[in-house]
């Protein structure tokens, strides 16, 4: 079953999130050798990657990973700041607008024929 197009973009934007928190973790856990960042890494990866699978079978695979990618390298950049020693430059900041401008407009271009193709598989034949 194919969820909503409102539910397909609200679980990508809860993939997002997990994204950014994988992001955050990942950094946290210093390469793996730190087992507590380690684990909370590892299961945000899990649920990142789980909501970005349910999203896709409501979303064209190119606009949802570009929108998914682009929330966490956002996210990611203006949290690394907050929680580690890491600089947020004017450049940065203008890049990040720009991505994020992006972001919105593929969701405002989103396809809507979509709602019209069959039900996707595995195979991409339905």
């Amino acid at each position: 079953m194919t969820p909503s197009k409102t539910v397909s973009w609200l679980v990508l934007l809860l993939a997002g999130v997990f994204e950014v928190g994988y992001a955050l973790t990942v950094n946290g856990s210093e390469g793996f050798t730190r087992p507590g960042w380690s684990v909370v890494a590892v299961v945000f990866f899990l649920l990142t990657l789980f909501c970005l699978s349910v999203a896709l079978k409501g979303i064209d695979v190119g606009i949802g990973y570009a929108v998914w990618a682009g929330i966490g390298a956002v996210g990611a950049a203006l949290l690394g700041p907050v929680f580690f020693d890491e600089v947020l430059t004017p450049a940065r900041a203008f890049w990040l607008a720009v991505i994020i401008a992006g972001v919105v407009w593929l969701k405002l271009a989103d396809s809507p024929a979509l709602e019209d193709r069959p039900e996707k598989t595995a195979a991409g034949v339905s």
